[in-house]
């Protein structure tokens, strides 16, 4: 999503919102009073279930036939042979991890082709005010693990090993994680029925509205969160406040996708601004850490460290040598893809030795040691997963470093400042970061937009004007990222890189089809204003039936793609369509009423 503020988008106005109601759980709108309600969707049985997960596996390790899916709940989910594959290799540490105890990660990996939901066009309706970097992924499923390894001699193999996995399309990493906290020691200790309990539990929840504070009970607990929207500030999150009414509200989540990005980039935290870098031109990079936590909340936070704009690459936040796409990621035949990989085995430090950015992460409990790692390593000196901490690069970065925020991130450290402090230090410093980079390609695309008087309602829209490289750099010099960054460095490079990268590529079909459909609602807002009355008096019966028709197909593609129009604008096209349709003979009439064949 572009930022707000961009002058195409000013008056854009939220249309009233799905609001669905059947069950213990509440849907409150955060300020002022509900919107007027759609018409409610037919919700069938687990179609609320579907809007927030996929499933949940249970996956065990067999002594003769290694890991296996044992249980996929609702018994009716689907996934494919290769997908079960990738879930249980996935759903267990490497075995050097030496991972006692009970361990939370996630992984990401490609969902099978051809298959599509049938819950597409509902989904896509409600998930339309979600930030560009929270809406679900196309293409891939998350997969989130909660893995119990506690000794049992009653076993062969002496060890109790089984995962508990909720598959999903939403990337709400904290909000899994806690939801898996409530679910999975239940289920160690229950088994089956409590999982039966906990979906019955999901599926009588509100489907995961942006911008609604939702209540969500489960098993016996009652969660309270809220899901940003692309309305929001940057930069800023509405916090879910604790009311007198919340006396069941156990749990109160702060944010429903962020990592701690002090945390995760505490080891490397000198060359902070050289990673921001990598990820936002979307660099081959490999994260290697002691465990599948360390790995995934590393990769988590590169992704996040250029948020509000998407990450457009593939991402693996645990990623191993079974995967189905370890040989077209490992091969030396050709340059690394544009991926990010948080890998444990050892394995790895041989394998990818070929990729030109490694991140060596070491055990983050003993954080204290890693932060005087200071130079960036030569990949020479990689040989082995024990080697030190640090980044291991022959990167020179486009910027000059900025030492004051390493200054201020090692002042709290020595001060104690409380982690979750630094934590928004550091994201406040890459929102801004990245802000200082955008601002300007966001300033040249809105001068993209044709002028409104140009747009005529008996014409097509007008086109947008192409992305011509040499003009936007030429908008650099007056109106360059100086504008807001204090940032010396070779800033056009750093522009030349990223109009080459994914990147760059999905932040303008993004921001081109937002441009376009504001076309279109001007073209259709031109069109209401018209008096259709006086203009068909000089048409011949069949262009007034051609003009009907396609009326009636621009406003069903305008309801289907959401325009964003102003309020009125589409009842009054109907009611223009109808009026048209009534001055015509009553055969055509009849025929003109008729709804479309699907």
């Amino acid at each position: 999503m572009a930022f707000q503020g961009s002058g195409e988008l000013e008056d854009q106005l939220e249309e009233p919102e799905d609001t669905l109601r059947v069950s213990p759980a509440e849907e409150m709108p955060v300020d002022g009073p509900p919107a007027l309600e759609e018409p409610e969707p037919l919700l069938l049985p687990w179609d609320r279930f579907s809007s927030w997960l996929h499933c949940i596996c249970v996956v065990g390790f067999d002594l003769e036939l290694g890991q296996a899916v044992e249980v996929i709940y609702p018994h009716h989910s689907k996934l494919t042979e290769k997908e079960k594959t990738s879930i249980c290799y996935l759903s267990f540490p490497d075995s050097n991890s030496g991972c006692l105890g009970d361990t939370q990660f996630c992984f990401r990996f490609r969902q099978a082709t051809g298959r599509k939901s049938s819950l597409g066009c509902f989904l896509d309706h409600f998930e339309r005010d979600a930030p560009v970097s929270l809406k679900r992924d196309q293409g891939y499923y998350y997969g989130y693990v909660y893995f119990r390894q506690v000794r049992d001699k009653s076993l062969k193999r002496g060890y109790f090993q089984k995962s508990l996995v909720l598959i999903s399309k939403l990337p709400y990493v904290t909000f899994f994680h806690s939801l898996l906290k409530l679910i999975a020691p239940e289920y160690f200790e229950k088994q089956e029925p409590c999982l039966e309990a906990a979906c019955n539990d999901i599926d009588r929840w509100p489907t995961p509205c942006p911008g609604k504070i939702l209540t969500l009970p489960i098993m016996g607990v009652v969660m309270k969160l809220r899901i940003p929207t692309c309305y929001d500030k940057p930069g800023t999150s509405q916090l879910v406040q604790s009311t007198p009414s919340d006396s069941l509200v156990s749990i109160v989540l702060p944010t429903v996708h962020e990592v701690d990005l002090f945390r995760c980039f505490y080891p490397v935290f000198f060359h902070i601004q050289m990673l921001w870098e990598l990820v936002l031109l979307g660099e081959a990079l490999v994260v290697m850490a002691p465990s599948p936590a360390e790995s995934s909340d590393t990769v988590l936070a590169l992704v996040s460290c250029i948020s509000p704009l998407r990450y457009c690459s593939d991402f693996r936040p645990y990623f191993t040598i079974h995967d189905s796409e370890f040989k077209e990621y490992t091969t030396r035949t050709q340059a690394p893809p544009s991926v990010i990989l948080g890998v444990t085995n050892p394995f790895f430090a041989k394998t990818l030795q070929h990729w030109p950015h490694i991140i060596r992460i070491g055990d983050m409990t003993q954080a204290g040691e890693m932060a005087k790692q200071m130079k960036v390593k030569k990949l020479k000196n990689l040989k082995t997963l024990d080697s030190k901490p640090g980044v291991y690069t022959a990167y020179k970065p486009f910027l000059n470093k900025d030492e004051d925020i390493i200054k201020q991130l090692q002042k709290g450290v020595q001060q104690k400042r409380p982690s979750a402090a630094q934590n928004a230090i550091l994201r406040r410093y890459f929102l801004e970061l990245t802000q200082s980079f955008i601002i300007p390609l966001e300033r040249y695309v809105a001068s993209l937009m044709p002028l409104q008087k140009s747009i005529s309602p008996w014409k097509s829209p007008p086109q947008l004007r192409p992305f011509n490289q040499e003009e936007f750099m030429k908008t650099l010099e007056k109106a360059g990222p100086q504008l807001t960054s204090r940032l010396k460095g070779d800033w056009i490079g750093l522009y030349r890189q990223f109009l080459r990268c994914p990147n760059f590529d999905g932040w303008f079909r993004n921001r081109r089809k937002e441009m376009m459909q504001k076309l279109e609602a001007l073209h259709l807002e031109a069109l209401c204003e018209e008096d259709l009355q006086l203009r068909i008096q000089k048409h011949t019966e069949v262009e007034t039936v051609d003009l009907v028709l396609k009326l009636k197909e621009k406003l069903t593609q305008a309801e289907k793609d959401q325009l964003p129009v102003k309020t009125g604008t589409l009842p009054k096209l109907q009611s223009h369509i109808e009026t048209i349709i009534l001055s015509l003979p009553e055969d055509l009439q009849g025929i003109l009423h008729k709804p479309p064949s699907p």
